[in-house]
């Protein structure tokens, strides 16, 4: 007679069998992070609604086998950060697109693809792939990040040792509605080096990346991406980073629909004087089928005099949700730590939602740490004050959304790429009627 099943059989069954379906990497200098992440995961299975931070968002379409066919998005508008000078880098469903890219040189910055690298044992990356992500495991487990580490067939793998003199742009492109890509990117920023990094473009059906950045001492990161407008894409992204002494890491996300995303990051502040901050804006409208945007932020500070920032905004309607859980961690030593946390949700009707679980955890005395989360609606005060005045209702609306989301787009340092999303955005809501 079979032995009834235990609660988490199912769980580790189905993460045998999502496993079994995959064609794992070999060789290469990732070989052992690749082996000890298939270890991890087949130790702690794929989530289930049941795990405490998967409980808002259903990860259902991430453990099965096949991914869930995306129709393809025909985008009637320009390319994104257009107007800057950038380095451009294509993926098309998670494979390198050489003809559609750029010639990857670029003074003070090295790239190497991680699909080069199988008959490769000693690289830089060999210090950094997995090894953030694993870190990053602990309180709270990742397992898709794991999975990734196990399975990613190809990324870029970036060492900047100088002021890079462009921004480098990932984009992705989706091509097959039944596409499921696997990216890994590593970036090391070298001491007092600066790179700012912009990412676009749906990826794919199904999306699973991990962007693992080192930033050493006095070095700059920015990082600007932008998720949207395909309706029914699926994505699940996460971001791990160390941030040294002195250094500086800055990343914000603008996603516009797809039917379920979830960012996760991971930001550990290991040096005194160092700086991070992550914002998001998120518009999302059921009509289009179903919206769903995870934002998932954990913040450890493990240093002195240090300042993180989290600004997330959401604007929901037909039915959308919105979910944000946040952290801040203070360590004993963190003193002088500056911690801000706001989510906010704008409602535009009362079919949508939005669900938040902001924390604190410090155990230091002088300290300076806040949090706050919101949920409204259009303020009638300032609708009326400006239809008072001429502006027609869909256009004061409009406004409304903007200013809202200004607080996070307020996060993005270079002008020309605020005045991108900005412009994107407007035409966006114009093409919604608010």
């Amino acid at each position: 007679m079979a032995a009834p099943m235990r609660k988490d059989d199912g769980r580790l069954a189905a993460t045998e069998t999502r496993i079994a379906a995959l064609d794992l990497p070999k060789g290469g200098f990732s070989a052992a992070a690749r082996a000890d992440a298939l270890k991890r995961l087949k130790a702690t299975g794929l989530p289930g609604r049941r795990d405490e931070y998967w409980k808002y968002t259903n990860p259902a379409d991430f453990v099965a086998v096949e991914a869930p066919e995306a129709a393809l998005f025909v985008a009637d508008e320009a390319p994104f950060f257009g107007a800057v000078d950038r380095l451009t880098l294509v993926f098309e469903d998670g494979v390198f697109n050489a003809e559609a890219s750029d010639d990857p040189a670029l003074a003070g910055v090295e790239i190497t693809r991680l699909a080069e690298t199988a008959r490769t044992d000693i690289h830089w990356a060999k210090e950094l792939y997995g090894v953030l992500e694993a870190r990053g495991q602990t309180p709270v487990a990742r397992p898709f990040a794991t999975l990734n580490t196990a399975a990613a067939t190809d990324g870029l793998l970036i060492r900047v040792s100088g002021k890079a003199a462009r921004p480098v742009h990932l984009v992705y492109r989706h091509g097959s509605p039944t596409s499921d890509a696997i990216l890994h990117h590593c970036v090391k920023v070298e001491p007092g080096g600066e790179l700012t990094l912009l990412e676009s473009g749906p990826a794919a059906a199904r999306f699973n990346k991990v962007l693992e950045v080192d930033v050493a001492e006095g070095g700059r990161f920015h990082h600007v991406r932008a998720q949207g407008r395909d309706h029914e894409r699926r994505a699940i992204t996460h971001i791990f980073a160390r941030i040294a002494e002195g250094a500086l890491f800055k990343s914000f996300t603008l996603t516009v629909n797809g039917q379920m995303t979830r960012n996760e990051c991971v930001l550990e502040i290991v040096g005194d004087d160092a700086v991070a901050h992550v914002a998001g804006a998120a518009l999302g409208d059921g009509a289009s089928g179903r919206f769903l945007h995870d934002d998932t932020v954990f913040i450890t500070h493990d240093a002195v005099g240090c300042e993180s920032r989290q600004v997330f905004k959401k604007v929901l309607k037909n039915g959308a949700t919105g979910v944000f859980q946040g952290k801040i961690l203070v360590k004993p030593g963190a003193q002088k730590t500056d911690g801000y946390q706001i989510s906010q949700s704008l409602l535009l009707d009362e079919d949508s939602q939005f669900l938040a679980k902001p924390e604190l955890e410090i155990y230091a005395d002088d300290v300076q740490c806040s949090h706050g989360s919101t949920t409204g609606a259009i303020d009638e005060t300032a609708l009326f004050y400006l239809r008072s005045r001429g502006v027609p209702k869909e256009e004061a609306t409009a406004l409304l959304i903007l200013s809202f989301l200004a607080d996070a787009i307020a996060e993005i340092e270079d002008e020309r790429l605020v005045d991108d999303i900005v412009s994107r955005l407007e035409a966006w809501l114009a093409r919604r009627k608010g």
